[in-house]
């Protein structure tokens, strides 16, 4: 059995996002239904917390201390020295009910993130690039959740989550940052949980949390089931490696659904969570700010 350890009992309503930061070694995730970004700093134990404008599906680190914030709003620079948000994108001004999800970072510090219709049911998610300066959509078809996308380390492949769909697609990716052809890479029982955010190792496994499944699994790079982690929670958002190796899996919770006898049954739910892996991850990349 592997060890998990609660490292955070913040009750977030629905966490989500954890991104390693290799530079401050620390680890970025946020809260989205309470406008919340946090850091976890693993050698004081403390957690930070600051206060978003809007819904925040995930921050990612950028150069210079700064960080790269999904908003239902857009695109935005956050910093949090000072915790203020600067607008640098408009995403999707014409769908107001949706909202951002998920994030990933390219080598080159390109960023492709999800959205999704906030009302989980209008199949209005799509999966977006940006470069930088600009927010272009990819021609992976829309679902009403996206989750991930993830990364193969050769750059090759992108992995997209269709939540309600209960699929993992692998997503042919070309050099200049389009979207080509996609399989279906793994497909999740209903009553195993729904697939939530994906995170890809240096091995090529991809790491899902599974919403319902009080677990994690990681997928071989063909897409055969390598691991199982149990966890003390049964909405597990995602998975992020970090930690001084890259060996630490850092998993986070929601509370977001559960009502008061699964709460009382799971009371460290919408908490921080770690154990070990054999596998590292993937160091991430600077996310590119305009």
């Amino acid at each position: 059995m592997t060890e998990v350890r609660t490292l955070w009992r913040g009750a977030a309503t629905l966490g989500e996002g954890p991104a390693w930061d290799p530079v401050q070694k620390v680890l970025w995730f946020v809260d989205i239904k309470q406008q919340r970004v946090h850091r976890y700093d693993p050698g004081s134990g403390e957690v930070a917390a600051w206060a978003a404008p809007a819904q925040v599906g995930w921050v990612l680190p950028g150069a210079g201390g700064m960080l790269l914030a999904g908003l239902q709003t857009g695109l935005a620079r956050f910093d949090p020295d000072t915790g203020e948000f600067s607008h640098l994108a408009d995403v999707e001004p014409e769908l107001p009910d949706n909202r951002l999800n998920d994030a990933t970072v390219a080598q080159d510090g390109s960023v492709y993130f999800g959205s999704m219709d906030d009302g989980e049911s209008a199949i209005t998610g799509r999966v977006h690039r940006w470069d930088g300066q600009q927010v272009t959509t990819t021609a992976i078809d829309p679902v009403a959740i996206t989750n991930g996308p993830g990364l193969a380390p050769d750059g090759a492949t992108l992995y997209h989550v269709d939540t309600l769909g209960g699929v993992i697609h692998a997503v042919a990716l070309s050099p200049d940052g389009t979207t080509g052809a996609a399989r279906v890479f793994a497909t999740i029982d209903p009553a195993d949980g729904h697939p939530d955010g994906v995170t890809v190792d240096s091995g090529g496994n991809v790491w899902v949390g599974l919403w319902g499944g009080w677990c994690a699994r990681c997928y071989a790079p063909d897409g055969t089931l390598r691991q199982e982690v149990k966890l003390p929670a049964a909405n597990i958002t995602k998975i992020a490696l970090g930690g001084p190796d890259l060996k630490t899996a850092f998993a986070t919770s929601a509370r977001k659904g559960l009502d008061d006898a699964a709460l009382a049954d799971q009371p460290d739910a919408g908490g921080l969570f770690a154990f070990e892996v054999e596998v590292a991850g993937q160091p991430l990349a600077p996310a590119r700010l305009a």
